[in-house]
């Protein structure tokens, strides 16, 4: 599925172009919610006209690696992918890993000591 490729040749993209930042972290989870934003909006116009979709799975994974607020943006600026249930649930919870995640971390790392 070229598309699917595409998608995945995007996050790759963030990837390297985040490590161009001052800080890289903060350049990725910028330039991953951007993508994420931007994929949504293309899957719901290919929906509208009967194009080639983005497979759920992708959508999920680009939330999981911290494109979830974009994401949520977006299905919500677009009202995508709002309705469906088995989809909300799964992206539900690739946010709360994702925040556990980034807590769990944050406390390694030190910088959430309290």
């Amino acid at each position: 599925m070229m598309l699917n490729k595409v998608c995945y040749g995007l996050l790759a993209l963030s990837l390297c172009a985040s490590f161009g930042f001052l800080h890289p972290f903060l350049g990725w989870f910028l330039l991953v919610n951007i993508v994420t934003f931007l994929i949504y909006g293309a899957d719901k116009l290919a929906a509208r006209r009967s194009w080639q979709r983005v497979p759920e799975r992708t959508l999920l994974v680009f939330g999981l690696v911290g494109g979830w607020p974009g994401g949520l943006v977006a299905q919500h600026l677009f009202r995508h992918k709002t309705q469906k249930q088995p989809f909300r649930k799964w992206f539900l919870a690739s946010v709360v890993v994702n925040v556990m995640v980034l807590v769990g971390g944050g406390y390694w790392i030190g910088y959430l000591n309290v």
